[in-house]
């Protein structure tokens, strides 16, 4: 009877056993499918903040930049030297340039210095210094200056000429076009340009207007590129009302004047 009642005792309690293991078996895939599942929904999140796209992007895409520009404004200035000195790549080249304009405003303009004034002395003490050098380094055993040998490259001053005279018979070219009545619009524009650069010209001389244009040069451009969503977003609404505003003034005023003809007659 004994050896019967431990016998029973055994066997319930190897089915007690085998039941918690079945318990904790459970309970343990219940834990990993859980955490499957959340490490799942975690890289769904991150694919969906990933392959969304940021706010920005989608706002650039949507402003329409200023004068229907595609390109950087780096291209836009030619994308060399004279990008990087405008738009400050190299702060030294552009800060040298803005300090000597300044200087040479300052004293053609506020000191009164004149060019050949300038010039001429400039040579004096340039050539007086190069001269006692060049006596004095047998005394004070030094060598004597190198002085370069300058020359005038022909080919950049061809280059330069070409590419003037191109310019300039396109605007000669333009002029005609707007003198014969063929684009009202381009007109006005031109005319309004003109009138603007007079109203200039008679409240500031030439080396001031070329020091202004110097400084919007290397200002303007750098913060245009800096803010030009915002630029662009607000001269996006301005563009559309100063178009709505001509279109009104197109047809009460424009549309009434005489013009002439739009073409001229080709010859048979």
């Amino acid at each position: 009877m004994a050896e019967h009642e431990e016998r029973k005792v055994e066997k319930s309690d190897e089915h007690e056993e085998s039941v918690m293991e079945k318990i904790t078996e459970t309970l343990h895939l219940s834990n990993n499918n859980h955490h499957s599942s959340s490490s799942s929904s975690d890289s769904d999140d991150d694919k969906k903040t990933t392959s969304s796209p940021p706010v920005t992007s989608s706002f650039k895409s949507k402003v329409r930049r200023l004068f229907g520009r595609e390109r950087p404004v780096h291209k836009v200035f030619g994308g060399g030297k004279p990008a990087d000195v405008f738009l400050w790549r190299n702060k030294k080249i552009s800060a040298g340039f803005l300090g000597g304009a300044t200087a040479i405003w300052v004293l053609f303009e506020v000191v009164e210095y004149h060019f050949l004034t300038l010039l001429c002395h400039g040579l004096i003490v340039a050539l007086a210094g190069l001269f006692l050098w060049s006596n004095a380094s047998a005394f004070i055993h030094k060598s004597a200056p190198h002085i370069p040998e300058v020359h005038i490259p022909e080919k950049p001053v061809l280059e330069f000429a070409t590419g003037l005279r191109n310019e300039i018979n396109r605007a000669f070219a333009v002029l005609r076009e707007i003198a014969a009545g063929r684009d009202l619009k381009t007109f006005l524009m031109v005319i309004g340009g003109l009138w603007i650069l007079s109203v200039l010209g008679s409240c500031c001389d030439f080396l001031s207007l070329f020091y202004i244009i110097v400084v919007v040069l290397h200002t303007v451009p750098v913060l245009y590129e800096k803010y030009e969503d915002q630029i662009d977003s607000f001269a996006e609404k301005a563009l559309h009302e100063l178009k709505k505003q001509y279109a009104v003034f197109d047809a009460k005023v424009l549309s009434k004047i005489p013009r002439g003809p739009l073409r001229d007659k080709k010859k048979a």
